[in-house]
């Protein structure tokens, strides 16, 4: 007879073995691959961030390849930056490391250390386009990257051809049932200056008309006797380097990106 405690160690070196990419009896691929074919994921809704309750499995520490891994008490202030990549119809339909089951065709992920579930923002930094997911699956047990995507989050942020992409992980935290949705902390904002001057009030009155025509917020920062006025902050990357690109072209050659951490 095995011992229930033996038996629990069991499930979960099963569930864990959900983003492996060596071959077992548990799979009916050795490798894997996208779908032969897919819904239409135009149609597909992002999760919306929000308490859940920690899942009744996979929220130990653990050890995969002979390596330990420990799982964060709470998502709490987590912000990473590194490469993501994605698994997809070798795992479709099997356990994820919480006990349900992946649906390659539902905005998830899998993450090494992460409670479960966790929501959490992941940005593809080469293209500025973001999306939110839900974590609820361990991996990917590769040194060099640090989430692995459901096929169709791979697919919504552009990441299937290449396989891989360097993205930024925000995550979100809530206290308890009825937190209001959070701030990401440690999320940049993004700002264009298009002009610094001395002239404080001329800068006052193109602020407005700034606003209206571009349809953007626009601030003016001081600094001593200089005032800049800023663009922003804007919603993404991708954004601020269309409107950067617009600008240039046009009445601001000079305007560059700022770059800032949101404060906390």
């Amino acid at each position: 007879m095995i011992k229930p405690g033996r038996l629990a160690s069991l499930v979960l070196a099963v569930w864990l073995a959900g983003c492996s990419s060596s071959p077992d009896d548990r799979y009916q691929m050795a490798q894997d691959k996208a779908p032969d074919g897919a819904p239409d994921l135009n149609q597909l809704e992002p999760p919306v961030p929000r308490y859940e309750p920690k899942s009744r499995g996979g929220n130990r520490d653990y050890e995969v390849w002979g390596k330990s891994y420990q799982v964060l008490p709470s998502a709490e202030g987590y912000v990473e930056e590194g490469n993501a990549s994605w698994y997809g119809a070798k795992f479709h339909g099997h356990l994820t490391s919480n006990g349900e089951t992946y649906d390659m065709f539902s905005f998830s992920a899998a993450h090494r250390s992460l409670p479960l579930p966790t929501y959490a923002k992941v940005t593809n930094l080469s293209n500025g386009k973001s999306l939110v997911v839900r974590i609820n699956d361990r991996g990917p047990f590769h040194s060099d990257r640090i989430i692995d995507l459901s096929y169709a989050a791979a697919w919504h942020l552009d990441i299937l051809k290449s396989g891989t992409a360097p993205v930024r992980v925000e995550a979100y935290h809530f206290d308890g049932p009825n937190s209001p949705l959070p701030p990401l902390v440690g999320q940049p904002q993004l700002f264009i200056q298009l002009v610094a001057s001395g002239d404080q009030s001329a800068l006052n009155r193109l602020k407005p008309m700034l606003e209206k025509q571009l349809g953007q917020p626009v601030r003016i920062e001081t600094s001593g006797q200089l005032h800049k006025l800023q663009l922003g902050p804007l919603t993404d990357a991708a954004t601020a380097e269309r409107l950067l690109t617009e600008l240039r072209a046009g009445e601001y050659p000079q305007a560059f990106k700022v770059v800032e951490p949101q404060a906390n």
